[in-house]
């Protein structure tokens, strides 16, 4: 099999002194590497693993179903959600019905920024919606991301500052080392015909882009929520409601970028 990473998780029965210890010295004996470890969400601990050959994996499922203090959840391949749940702590939520819709609170800004970035490091390109209301830190955390994955960042429309319409691209930000940011709003309501002509362009770009307010978007233009890769909902807590009158009367008079 060779050198391979996995993903551990289990449920702890009995939370007793040197349970930790004991499962650690367990790997240790198989020879198999903790890479890294931390508790998830509650009463669980996830781990990436590292094996050199498959026996190790035999040995350790066997071994592991005589502990009673325990209870494996999870093995397998490591998952971009597995590996930010070690280092984060808490698993991502994902909506039930929807698995490309994905829920995060303001609270949660750090995993959503080591989120985005996993996805903009990923090679190929994406279409990302992201919903959520004013100043709840939707572009900040996308400027964020890109930062963290080492991506450049250009605004096509924006409100970040004041309303941003952009209509053309400078010769060096035709190229996928760019995350380009989309506000759904501005540029479906408030633009130029130079500006949705430079839209289009970009969307047929092999680059990620990022729609804020997406369902607006796809409202008022040719393109479907089918086309999004990923939606991202922001909430500053749980229960709220994402709508879109206040985000309507946050729109201002627009500066027109040539």
């Amino acid at each position: 099999m060779g050198r391979k990473e996995w993903y551990l998780e289990y449920e702890i029965h009995r939370n007793r002194p040197g349970l930790l210890g004991d499962v650690a010295s367990l790997l240790g004996m198989l020879g198999i590497n903790i890479l890294t470890i931390n508790g998830v969400d509650d009463s669980r601990r996830g781990m990436l693993l590292v094996t050199e050959d498959e026996t190790q994996i035999r040995q350790l499922m066997t071994m592991a179903e005589s502990m009673n203090s325990i209870k494996i959840t999870k093995f397998r391949e490591p998952k971009l959600s597995d590996r930010l749940a070690v280092r984060h702590g808490r698993y991502i939520q994902r909506d039930a019905d929807d698995k490309k819709t994905f829920h995060f609170v303001r609270d949660e800004i750090g995993l959503l920024v080591d989120f985005m970035a996993e996805l903009f490091k990923k090679e190929g390109h994406r279409l990302i919606g992201i919903r959520g209301m004013p100043r709840v830190g939707k572009t900040e955390s996308v400027v964020a991301a890109s930062v963290c994955a080492n991506k450049r960042w250009v605004f096509l429309s924006s409100t970040l500052l004041k309303q941003t319409i952009r209509n053309q691209l400078a010769d060096d930000e035709f190229s996928d080392d760019h995350i380009f940011i989309i506000d759904g709003i501005v540029s479906t309501r408030r633009s130029s015909e130079r500006h949705m002509e430079l839209l289009r362009t970009v969307m047929r770009m092999p680059v990620t882009k990022i729609i804020e307010h997406p369902d607006i978007f796809v409202r008022n233009t040719e393109y479907r929520m089918d086309d999004f890769d990923y939606i991202i909902e922001l909430r500053n807590h749980q229960n709220e409601e994402i709508t879109y009158d206040a985000v309507d009367q946050d729109i201002t008079p627009f500066d027109d970028i040539n």
